[in-house]
């Protein structure tokens, strides 16, 4: 009888210590979550910034967008919710928005460079690469931009798109095939290096009837219009 008596003392006082101990937990939580604190401010700072400063206030950060700014710069907080010096709940977290710089960007002068020049210029002040147009000229190696819309020193609005135009170069010339069969394959083929021409193969083969060293097929045939940088092959008779 006294055993059962003190065991259920003892079941009796461990319920009230788990009891006691779960409405202290909750009690705290009660209490933190109704804890009030000042918000500070946190424009002008980058996001990293931002959060290191609230977590002081037990404060957290949430990044809602971005929008322009001529006053700050890319990147940095241009906009809180709650403002500086509101007093708040720690549960509720401070909305940011991040600047994404000026609203306009200067078009810049993308004469002369290489696309990737041009493209790399344009994204660094804000403007995207619009229409690409490619002409022959002279007036600019291959590659190279030759004009812009809108023109260099233009106002407009950032993430705007400029149109290029790009050189192709020279228009190489077009030469006709001759008929090279019989030919000796060795003076053909230095008088076709001596004017730019490539002669990318050269096949030796036993060719019934013809002497050694005589051009017995050649590609591309006779007649055929080529350019200088069009490959020439043939075959030659051992």
């Amino acid at each position: 009888m006294a055993k059962d008596l003190l065991y259920k003392a003892a079941v009796g006082t461990l319920l009230f210590l788990v009891a006691f101990f779960v409405s202290a937990v909750i009690f705290s939580q009660v209490l933190l979550k109704s804890e009030v604190v000042t918000v500070p401010d946190v424009t002008g700072r980058t996001v990293a910034q931002a959060r290191s400063e609230l977590l002081k206030k037990d404060l957290s950060l949430a990044q809602k967008g971005s929008e322009p700014s001529d006053r700050l710069d890319r990147g940095l907080i241009v906009r809180q919710d709650p403002a500086a010096g509101s007093r708040v709940r720690i549960t509720r977290p401070v909305q940011v928005f991040i600047s994404s710089g000026s609203g306009t960007a200067t078009v810049p002068d993308l004469a002369g460079r290489t696309l990737d020049e041009a493209l790399t210029l344009l994204q660094s002040v804000g403007l995207t690469k619009g229409q690409l147009s490619q002409v022959h000229t002279s007036q600019r190696p291959a590659g190279r931009v030759l004009d812009q819309r809108p023109a260099p020193g233009a106002v407009v609005e950032r993430g705007g798109a400029v149109g290029l135009l790009l050189s192709q170069g020279d228009v190489d010339p077009r030469y006709v095939m001759p008929d090279l069969i019989g030919r000796r394959a060795a003076g053909v083929i230095s008088g076709l290096d001596a004017r730019g021409f490539k002669v990318a193969d050269i096949r030796y083969v036993y060719y019934p009837g013809a002497a050694a060293g005589l051009i017995v097929k050649q590609e591309p045939p006779n007649g055929y219009r080529i350019q200088k940088r069009n490959r020439i092959s043939f075959e030659v008779s051992r």
